[in-house]
């Protein structure tokens, strides 16, 4: 495919997800919570969307259209786009966020990076959140690393603050295969015990080619309510041309 096939269909995507196709907003890592340090080479692009749905019936359906810009440094920018149920009421939700790497990630050392962003209603234009959170990757190896993120959150909605963290580990079991285990949440005061009960989440991506992988994933409370949920996930990606892929580059999926 052409670059300017893939920028046709780059587009193409972004404005399917525009129209509103989620739940609570996630990290750079597709459908997982817990974001890793890296960030992708300038100029590449990537489409992740994934559809949730929960023992309780409640249920998210995602598109997170992003691409690496070169403003000083590689920064990725970001507009997740979510249509969620929650206790039978429906929610469109817009969250942009934009990330840097500012410490790179190595075997035997530790990466950092930063992102920050919010979210708004589609429909109402009201703003919900905003958040700041800097991930740390630790590669142990060429096939496995610890990914751990602390952060801020503003919950405008109830005007309070918390303290976002994450825990994760990733590992690449063949050249197709990895597996992802993280659990996750938020801590602070609230008059509701299933906002600040932490999260937990693990599955399986499938890597087949450059271009495309798909994820299988079992979450418990994922949004803060007392449930099962199912997850099943996809990244469609756009690399630079006679780059060297970023799963070569981070020896990860």
């Amino acid at each position: 495919m052409g670059q300017g096939a893939k920028r046709i269909a780059f587009a193409g995507l972004t404005a399917i997800a525009a129209m509103g196709l989620s739940d609570d907003v996630r990290a750079a890592n597709g459908a997982y919570a817990v974001d890793a340090a890296d960030v992708g080479e300038a100029g590449s692009c990537k489409v992740d969307s994934w559809l949730s749905t929960a023992t309780n019936t409640d249920f998210s359906a995602v598109a997170n259209p992003a691409c690496v810009v070169d403003v000083f440094r590689p920064v990725e920018v970001s507009l997740q786009n979510v249509r969620s149920r929650s206790d039978g009421e429906w929610s469109t939700t817009l969250a942009p966020k934009a990330k840097t790497n500012i410490v790179p990630t190595g075997i035997g050392r530790a990466g950092f990076s930063f992102y920050a962003g919010g979210s708004f209603d589609a429909m109402t234009g009201e703003n919900l959140t905003a958040f700041a959170v800097v991930p740390a990757t630790y590669r142990l190896s060429e096939t496995m690393r610890i990914n751990l993120n602390a952060g801020w959150l503003w919950d405008r909605t109830v005007d309070r603050h918390y303290l976002t963290y994450g825990l994760g580990f990733d590992w690449k079991l063949t050249d197709v295969l990895q597996w992802t285990i993280e659990a996750y949440g938020q801590a602070g005061a609230s008059d509701v015990a299933s906002v600040v009960r932490p999260r937990f989440q693990t599955g399986v991506r499938y890597r087949p080619n450059e271009i495309f992988s798909v994820d299988v994933i079992y979450g418990r409370n994922i949004s803060g309510e007392n449930a099962n949920w199912i997850t099943i996930g996809t990244t469609i990606r756009f690399p630079v041309p006679g780059s060297k892929p970023d799963h070569h580059r981070t020896g990860h999926l």
